[in-house]
C-alpha cells in the first residue's frame, strides 16, 4: 500500500509520501534509545509538564488537526474534533495519575517471606514500537503514548499508510512539548518492514491494534524475539436487548454504537440480540433511526455517516452483504452503495441470518448491523459468544437477574449495561479470544510495559 493521503470523499489522491530509508530509521532508533536513557531518570513530575503541555497543544491546534483526520480517513468533522479532545484528556489523566500508578508496592508482612522489607518495584522496559490504525488517527496512539512516556519509555510509531500526515504530525508532537528529542518518533515504512524493527534489541516491546492477521503476524514476530506485546484486535460485539429494556434510548443509542467512525469502530455495536417480546417493536424503531441518518460530506457539520477510508474496505463490506442477501438475508434498511464519487455505504440492517453467511462471523466494519430474534437469555448468550472474537459487549435490561447472568457468561474484555462501549482513561481496555490480549488505559495500561521488579531486603 502506498504511503499517501487518498480523500475517501472524492477518491483523489492529495498527497503522497517517499518511505523513510533503512539508514533513516536506523537514525530515528538511535534517537529513541538515547531519549529513554534520558528520560527514565526524570521524575514524573518534569514528564508531567511535557504531557500536559502537549495536551494543551492538542486543544490548540484542534480545528486543524480535525480537519487532517476527517480528509485523511472520512470520519465526520464532529467526530474528529471529539478524538482530539479526547486525546488531550486522556494525556492529563496520565500526568496527573502515572507515579501513583507505579509507585512501589510492599508486602503486607515482609516477615512471610524473610524479609525485613519486600516490595514491587516499576521500571520502564525502553524503547516500545506501536503499530497502529487508521480508524482513530490520533486516539489510538495517544492511548498509547500518553502512558508510555509518563512511564519513561520511548515509543517509535509505525503508523497506517493511508494517514501520514496525522503520523507526521505525532512525529513532533512531543518534542515540541519539551520532550527529549527522540521520545516519540514516527517511522514511514510499509508493513513489509516492520519484522525487522520487531527484531531490533532495542525494541524492547510491541503493541499492535489492528485487524487479527495483522495482530498474529506482529505478535508471532514478537514471540520470536521473546519481547513483552499487546494486541488489541477486531471485534464483533453484541448488542443485547432484553424484554424490560427502554426500548427508545436503546435503539438510538445503538444507532450511535453501530455507526459511530462510519461503523469503523472495533468497539461498535454490530450484532444486535433481541428478545421476541420486543423483537419487532426493536427493530423497526432501529431500522428507522438508521435509515434516517445523513450520508454526506464530512467536512459539513450536518453529516452523520461520512465515506468508508479506503475503497477496499467499502468493497468488503458490500461483499459481505450480498453475500448475505443472496442466502436469503433481509434488507430493512439500506442495503448499497450510492451513486457517485467517494467511498460511501448506505447504513445498513440485515435480518434473517444464517450459519452460512459470512456476516455472521466475520466483524463487519462498517455501517452495517445484523439482528438476531432469541427467545430466552440462553439463546442470547450462545450467540453472543458464538463468534471468535470477544472485545466488548452491551446489555440493555433493568432485570437484576438478567444483568448478573450475562456479565457472568459473557466472553468479552467488558460488559456495558444500558450503554454503549467507550473507552475511558479511568477502565481498562481489552479484549479475549481473537481480539487480542493486554490491556491499555487505566492502571494496567502504563503497567503493561514495565518491569516489575522484587526487591527484597534482609
Amino acid at each position: 500500500m502506498a504511503i499517501a493521503v487518498v480523500n475517501p470523499t472524492t477518491g483523489e489522491t492529495e498527497e503522497e509520501f517517499t518511505a523513510h530509508s533503512a539508514e533513516e530509521i536506523e537514525s530515528r532508533l538511535q534517537k529513541a534509545q538515547a531519549a529513554h536513557e534520558t528520560l527514565r531518570d526524570l521524575t514524573y513530575a518534569q514528564r508531567g509538564v511535557w504531557m500536559k503541555k502537549a495536551a494543551d497543544i492538542l486543544e490548540a491546534e484542534v480545528d486543524e488537526l480535525s480537519k487532517m483526520m476527517t480528509i485523511e480517513m472520512g470520519k465526520p468533522i464532529a467526530q474528529s474534533v471529539a478524538e482530539v479532545l479526547k486525546c488531550a484528556k486522556n494525556m492529563r489523566f496520565y500526568a496527573d495519575n502515572a507515579e501513583g500508578f507505579l509507585a512501589d508496592e510492599p508486602i503486607d508482612d515482609p516477615s512471610k517471606v524473610g524479609a525485613s522489607q519486600a516490595y514491587v518495584h516499576y521500571q520502564p522496559l525502553g524503547v516500545i514500537l506501536a503499530v497502529m490504525p487508521w480508524n482513530y488517527p490520533m486516539w489510538q496512539v495517544i492511548r498509547f503514548a500518553a502512558p508510555a512516556l509518563m512511564a519513561g519509555n520511548t515509543g517509535v510509531l509505525k503508523h497506517a499508510s493511508n494517514v501520514p500526515r496525522s503520523a507526521l504530525y505525532l512525529d513532533t508532537l512531543f518534542t515540541r512539548a519539551g520532550f527529549p528529542e527522540g521520545s516519540f518518533i514516527t517511522i514511514l515504512t510499509g508493513a513489509a518492514a516492520v519484522a525487522a524493527v520487531i527484531d531490533d534489541r532495542r525494541i524492547k516491546a510491541v503493541t499492535l491494534t489492528g485487524s487479527e492477521p495483522a495482530g498474529r503476524s506482529v505478535a508471532a514476530r514478537a514471540g520470536q524475539n521473546i519481547k513483552k506485546s499487546v494486541m488489541e484486535l477486531g471485534g464483533s460485539d453484541a448488542f443485547i436487548v432484553m424484554p424490560s429494556a427502554d426500548l427508545d434510548r436503546a435503539s438510538t443509542v445503538g444507532v450511535t454504537a453501530r455507526t459511530s467512525n462510519n461503523g469503523q469502530s472495533c468497539i461498535a455495536g454490530k450484532r444486535f440480540i433481541v428478545h421476541t417480546d420486543v423483537y419487532d417493536e426493536f427493530v423497526a424503531m432501529f431500522s428507522e433511526k438508521m435509515a434516517a441518518l445523513v450520508v454526506g460530506d464530512p467536512l459539513d457539520e450536518a453529516t452523520q455517516i461520512g465515506p468508508l477510508a479506503t475503497e477496499g474496505g467499502r468493497d468488503e463490506i458490500a461483499e459481505l452483504v450480498d453475500d448475505a442477501v443472496s442466502k436469503g438475508a433481509r434488507v430493512l434498511a439500506g442495503g448499497g452503495a450510492p451513486d457517485g464519487p467517494g467511498w460511501f455505504y448506505a447504513p445498513t440492517v440485515l435480518d434473517q441470518l444464517t450459519p452460512d453467511m459470512r456476516l455472521v462471523m466475520e466483524e463487519a466494519f462498517g455501517p452495517v448491523a445484523t439482528v438476531y430474534r432469541v427467545t430466552s437469555r440462553e439463546e442470547a448468550v450462545a450467540i453472543a459468544n458464538q463468534t471468535t472474537f470477544g472485545l466488548s459487549s452491551a446489555l440493555w435490561t433493568t432485570d437484576a437477574s438478567d444483568e448478573e447472568f450475562f456479565i457472568h457468561n459473557i466472553d468479552a474484555g467488558a460488559v456495558f449495561v444500558n450503554g454503549m462501549t467507550i473507552s475511558y482513561p479511568e477502565l481498562p481496555f481489552g479484549g479475549i479470544k481473537d481480539s487480542g490480549f493486554g490491556r491499555e488505559l487505566a492502571a494496567p495500561g502504563i503497567r503493561e510495559f514495565c518491569n516489575f521488579k522484587t526487591v527484597w531486603k534482609g
